[in-house]
């Protein structure tokens, strides 16, 4: 495709996103559960923070116990349950003091049927009687927005730059962000460059259009399909080289995508795939291009439910595998220690057993992963393994 994407922030190329679902992820559940442990986040090698929706969820058509955190009742608040703007902004600051950034999940297409905006009749979206809908028929606890509304428009640019400059915060998770106009988000990110210049940007989405001015980075959807297919259903590892070269030829130069086995939306990895397939996915995120993401406890081998229903209940994460924190210790830090393996071309490689081992080259690098559950040559089933230029091994599966 030739469209350049976005030129980007240096850090935003080298990130590693950790995605914090507060709720879950300590006993207490709360923004000061997740300030207690961002030394072991930064220990880690994790240089972002992004929390899922900080904000009151509706109560009208909620789902289960406590509610998506996806539907939100007011943009300008903070849920209770998570603590205050005071606690939030200590979260933010003593990240910030770590090196690490944050950014928040904002819901633009929708909110829910109790939110604050229901003041504004002309804010939502209609069908031909007049009525309200949802945007999507399942999403029963949200109501869509009208972006043909230019007061709908300015209240949402607002609302972003107020979270940018009252928390200091370093950007957003902009959820199903192909659901909103593109030109809203172009928009909005010139407003945002003016309160913040550095700003990470990244669209739950898989569009093209999205990186030209508005984001930083997609999500790498496709990639992920292939990914479940080839681990899952036995499908040829070929599918997903093939894969990533149809995803480069239809993305603009130099697009970043976020790479994912874990997240929200999906089953942990280690319940679709096994500890050894976990990894050995991981192995395969962290290698190639892209933004690399671990979800929640992933690093830790936690094998709590997430997706719905378990996305509207408390769960909270089993914090007692060091021996994974150690493998995802090692792979961060070998990514982080190699431009190469942050910006560096990928090169696949062929060989005679590729229809069950991934190969490619990155820089001096080269990467091997058996994507079976049946030994593959000299790699027993799931096995994974990146080498140097002297073919001495960096980083083999435990």
């Amino acid at each position: 495709m030739n469209v350049q994407a976005r030129i980007s922030e240096t850090w935003v190329h080298s990130a590693v996103v950790y995605e914090v679902n507060t709720r879950n992820f300590s006993a207490i559940g709360d923004f000061a559960g997740v300030t207690a442990r961002l030394v072991d986040l930064a220990e880690l090698g994790v240089t972002v923070i992004w929390l899922m929706p900080v904000h009151p969820i509706g109560l009208l058509n909620r789902k289960g116990t406590y509610g998506s955190p996806y539907s939100v009742r007011d943009f300008y608040a903070i849920d209770p349950d998570l603590g205050t703007a005071e606690d939030l902004k200590r979260l933010i600051a003593k990240a910030h003091s770590l090196g690490l950034k944050v950014i928040i999940d904002i819901v633009a297409d929708h909110a829910s049927w109790d939110s604050v905006m229901m003041a504004h009749p002309d804010f939502w979206t209609r069908n031909a009687d007049g009525a309200v809908i949802s945007p999507v028929p399942d999403w029963t606890d949200v109501a869509g927005l009208d972006y043909g509304n230019r007061a709908l428009r300015d209240y949402m640019i607002a609302m972003l730059q107020y979270w940018i400059r009252e928390f200091d915060l370093d950007g957003f998770r902009c959820d199903v962000a192909g659901m909103v106009p593109t030109d809203f988000w172009n928009e909005a990110r010139v407003a945002l460059e003016r309160v913040k210049p550095s700003l990470f940007m990244l669209a739950e989405w898989h569009s093209a259009d999205l990186l030209v001015q508005a984001f930083d980075a997609v999500y790498a959807w496709p990639f992920h399909k292939a990914l479940h297919a080839v681990f899952m259903e036995g499908a040829p590892a070929t599918l997903l080289s093939d894969t990533w070269r149809r995803d480069r030829a239809a993305m603009p130069e130099g697009a970043l995508e976020l790479r994912f086995s874990d997240n929200h939306d999906e089953r942990r990895a280690i319940a679709r795939f096994g500890q050894r397939g976990a990894l050995a996915a991981s192995m395969l995120m962290f290698m190639l291009d892209g933004i690399p993401l671990l979800y929640n406890g992933q690093e830790v081998g936690d094998t709590t439910e997430s997706c719905a229903p378990a996305l509207f209940e408390r769960a909270p994460i089993v914090w007692d595998n060091g021996e994974f924190r150690v493998f995802y210790q090692k792979l961060i830090a070998l990514r982080r220690a190699h431009p190469a393996l942050q910006q560096g071309a990928v090169e696949w490689l062929d060989g005679a057993d590729s229809d069950r081992v991934l190969r490619f080259a990155r820089g001096a690098f080269t990467v091997t992963i058996n994507c079976s559950n049946q030994a593959a040559g000299e790699l027993q089933a799931w096995g994974a393994r990146v080498t140097g230029a002297a073919g001495e091994t960096l980083l083999e599966l435990p």
